[in-house]
């Protein structure tokens, strides 16, 4: 995630950044303008079309058009930021959960080698669930005589959920902790899963084929036929123009696009991977 300062217009205007839809979008912004140029070139020296054609009432089209392109884009880029959001929210649940489990084990436990335990497994959870959300290879996690080997072909976070669970039963089997306790931080575990399965709702269930390819035909019909009734009033500005609206509709899909998975390792997506540091280093003071 790019971290930036919200009041520096300056280096928002005149700079490029790697997110920056420009770069992305320049070589078909290019295509879009040879064929603008083709247009106009076609309607006012080939064609030799008068302003009293037809041809000059598209514009009419693009007005009441752009209105309901706009709606659409507004409603595509609040539904990518609302996942985004949530998928900040839920994160912020595993953190609080976390710490409160962290703070009750470091109270509750006597033994040091039970809350070394739960000093390095804590931590784990939520680097393996950083890991299995943006489809990284988890390698093997060490604690002293534990080997626990991440198998690729199986949740990968519920095999560290299932460890941490049986650690707890066990725990309460051998009279540590009381059943009520076990009550208590089952509460705090059981956030665990529920936030890894709420992530992968979120990345596992995209915008539907069908409403974004429509976005996306809507947007291409709408800059094809631009050229043809504004070279009547702009002549050879009409490519600029053309240009700097394809780039505006293009940017804003593009951006909702990218931030509606937020747990990939795009620039806009999610901190992940510094949340969960944050969450080992929390730990590691806590217990």
């Amino acid at each position: 995630m790019t971290h930036y300062n919200p009041k520096a217009w300056f280096s928002f205007i005149f700079q490029l950044h790697k997110s920056d839809t420009f770069r992305k979008l320049l070589p078909i912004m290019v295509l879009i303008g040879l064929y603008t140029g083709g247009i106009c070139y076609l309607e006012l020296t080939v064609w030799r079309l008068s302003e009293n054609s037809h041809v000059k009432n598209i514009p009419l089209m693009h007005s009441m058009v752009g209105f309901v392109i706009s709606l659409l884009l507004a409603y595509r880029t609040n539904t990518a930021y609302d996942r985004w959001w949530e998928g900040r929210k839920l994160w912020g649940s595993l953190v609080n959960s976390s710490r409160n489990l962290a703070l009750k084990l470091g109270a509750i436990l006597k033994d040091e080698r039970d809350t070394a335990f739960f000093k390095k497994m804590i931590p784990a959870y939520a680097e393996v669930l950083q890991k299995h959300l943006s489809d990284e290879e988890t390698s093997m996690t060490l604690f002293d005589d534990l080997t626990l080997a991440i198998d690729h072909q199986k949740h990968r976070p519920n095999q560290l959920a299932k460890v941490l669970y049986q650690k707890l039963v066990a725990l309460h089997d051998s009279g540590k902790i009381s059943g009520e306790q076990l009550i208590i931080l089952n509460a705090d575990l059981q956030v665990f899963t529920e936030v890894c399965g709420a992530c992968e709702r979120i990345k596992n269930t995209p915008i539907p084929y069908s409403y974004s390819a429509f976005i996306k035909k809507f947007i291409f019909i709408y800059i094809m036929t631009l050229p043809f009734g504004y070279v009547f009033s702009l002549g050879y500005y009409t490519i600029p123009v053309v240009i700097f609206i394809f780039y505006v509709l293009a940017s804003l899909e593009l951006i909702a696009e990218e931030i509606e998975d937020p747990f990939g390792l795009d620039v806009n997506d999610l901190p992940t991977k510094k949340i969960a540091g944050s969450i080992k280093k929390h730990i590691e003071e806590l217990l």
